[in-house]
């Protein structure tokens, strides 16, 4: 058996688990990157609710809205899940309708 040098070894060692680290360490900023955009969808959202029912108390008609392309934004994910409910539509399974549900 040829002799083994200890530090050679924990140097080698600890090269592969830094490589570990780093693989790891992107991996969780991709899942903080993804709670961020989340977080940022939600008051995005949010915010689109406040200003459709601003835009009705000032006067606008849901009907006026809807001519120019400003539906609610919920009807919008009812439409986009029944979209891709396919065939199936009345088996009673639900589909995700957004990012977190």
């Amino acid at each position: 058996m040829a002799n083994l040098d200890i530090e050679q070894t924990r140097n080698q060692a600890r090269a592969l688990l830094d490589s570990r680290i780093e693989s790891v360490t992107a991996l969780v900023r991709s899942r903080q990157r993804i709670t961020e955009l989340r977080d940022q969808l939600v008051a995005a959202e949010r915010d689109d609710k406040r200003a459709y029912v601003q835009a009705t108390k000032d006067g606008w008609s849901a009907d006026e809205l809807k001519k120019l392309g400003l539906e609610p934004a919920a009807v919008k994910r009812r439409r986009a899940a029944k979209r891709f409910a396919g065939p199936d539509q009345d088996s009673g399974l639900e589909t995700a309708t957004s990012i977190g549900e």
